[in-house]
Formats: C-alpha cells, structure tokens, sequence
C-alpha cells in the first residue's frame, strides 16, 4: 500500500467504528434526531473550515438529491439499528457494492456482467443467514438492505455528478441531510437535549471523525490510487465494523451469522475483482 492508500484504509476503519458508536447513542437518542445534531454539526464544522469555497450554487441542485438519498440511506440505517446488531447492520450496509452495478444500469447505462448477478446471488444467501435463516427478516435488517440501495444510488449519482467540485457537493449533501433530518425529527420525534456525555460522543464522532474528516481526506488520497483498490479497501468497513462492535459492546454472532458475513464479504469482493 501506498500512502494514500494507508489514509483511505484509516478512514475504513473510522467508518466501521461508527455502529457501535451509533448504536448505543440510540439508547438516547430518537434516530433522525440523532442524523440532525451529526449532519448539523459536520455542516457548520464544513463551513467554519472550507468558507466559500463551499458554497458554490453549481452544485446546490446536485446537492440536494445527494442530500435525500444519503437522508433515506442513513435514516434506514440509524433506524434499523434499534432493531438488529450493530456487526449486522455493518455487513448488511456493505451490500451497497454489490447493488451499485444494478443501478448503474438503469441511470447510466453502464453493462451488467455474469459477475454481477453471481455476486448478488452470493451475497444474498449471506444476508439470508445473517438474518437467522429465515425469510421473515429481521424488521431492522431489512431497513438495512433499503439502506445499502440508498447509498447504492448515491454512489451511481456522484458518479453521474462526477464534474462538479467534489468539495462544495459534499457540503451540500450534507446540508440537504441535515435539513432533511431537522424537519423528520421535528415534525415526528419528540425533541431530546442528553445530559449524558454518552450519547454526544457518538454524535460528535461521527460528526467530525466519519464525516468531516472522512470524506475531506477521501477527496485528498482516492485519486492517488485505483478505483479498484479504493473499493477494495472500503469493502473492509463491516470487518472494521464487527471488530469495533466486538471491542465495545462485546456482540458475537451465531455460526450462521458468521457464515453469512462471510458470504456477504465473499459476493462483495468477487464483484470488485480485477475492476
């Protein structure tokens, strides 16, 4: 690995550490709630760091549609999390790789290959038995998957996107996200200040570690390296995500849940092969 490389195998890391962090804000914290103060915080930190470089209006339209697909796909996410496990929600987000090709069908056109279906094929059968070998999923895992399909369209859109300023984009989407989460939790959640330190350390974590500082330092190293190799260090995030689970809150999964993980992580990466 290259320098770059290492930066964006860090950032694997920060995002994996995210569930368990998130997870146990929730006993706290109503879920969207919880995205308004993060995405709140992530956009002033943007603002106070990068000033107008930001606030470019050519990437206000892009913005917002980035804005409302990483709303659902972190709105499904935080809220499944109340209802599955932190190492499940890890791997069952990761789908987003193998979804991704799928979508960019239908948006850009792009040519879906035996690989693709062998790989969703895979990692389904994963997700059948991470989710306890049964096809009455979890209520949380199955917000998981409609969460990795948000961040599956995300991924097709700022592809599509690809020639505007990276930086004001990101500020934008998540800007759009926090407007987004504000008027959910507002109109749906009843309003909570935690005393507790807690709950804030997740917010803040996520916030200016898995958000901020992620994505700045994303837009810095990826174009150091391959398209294929960033994805395949990414694809390490549930690893880091079960690990860190593991660390924190002591969760283990059954036999079956390690078997589908692996199967996941399996149909994840033979969809990123030779890329």
């Amino acid at each position: 690995m290259n320098r770059s490389e290492l930066v964006l195998l860090g950032i694997t890391a920060i995002w994996g550490f995210t569930f368990p962090a998130m997870k146990v804000s929730l006993d706290y914290l109503p879920p969207i709630l919880f995205l308004a103060y993060r995405f709140g915080i992530a956009s002033l930190l943007m603002l106070l760091l990068f000033r107008s470089k930001v606030l470019r209006r050519e990437t206000f339209k892009e913005g917002f549609i980035l804005g409302l697909t990483l709303f659902f796909g972190h709105g499904f996410q935080i809220v499944g999390l109340k209802y599955t496990t932190a190492s499940n929600s890890a791997f069952i987000t990761s789908l987003y790789v193998v979804f991704t090709p799928f979508i960019a069908y239908f948006i850009l056109r792009d040519r879906l290959k035996l690989r693709d279906a062998a790989s969703l094929a895979i990692a389904l059968t994963g997700l059948y038995l991470i989710s306890g070998a049964s096809l009455n999923f979890n209520y949380g895992d199955l917000l998981t998957v409609l969460c990795a399909l948000s961040f599956a369209f995300q991924i097709v859109l700022v592809q599509r996107f690809g020639e505007k300023d990276y930086l004001s984009l990101a500020f934008w989407q998540i800007t759009w996200n926090f407007v987004f989460s504000l008027g959910f939790a507002l109109l749906f959640e009843p309003f909570t200040f935690p005393r507790d330190p807690l709950p804030w350390a997740g917010v803040l974590y996520t916030s200016v570690f898995a958000t901020v500082i992620a994505f700045t330092l994303q837009v810095k190293h990826q174009r150091n390296t391959k398209a294929h190799k960033a994805a395949l260090i990414y694809s390490a995030e549930p690893i880091f995500g079960h690990i860190a689970a593991f660390a924190t809150i002591g969760e283990v999964l059954s036999v079956k849940g390690y078997l589908g993980a692996a199967l996941i992580m399996a149909g994840i990466w033979n969809e990123i092969r030779n890329q």
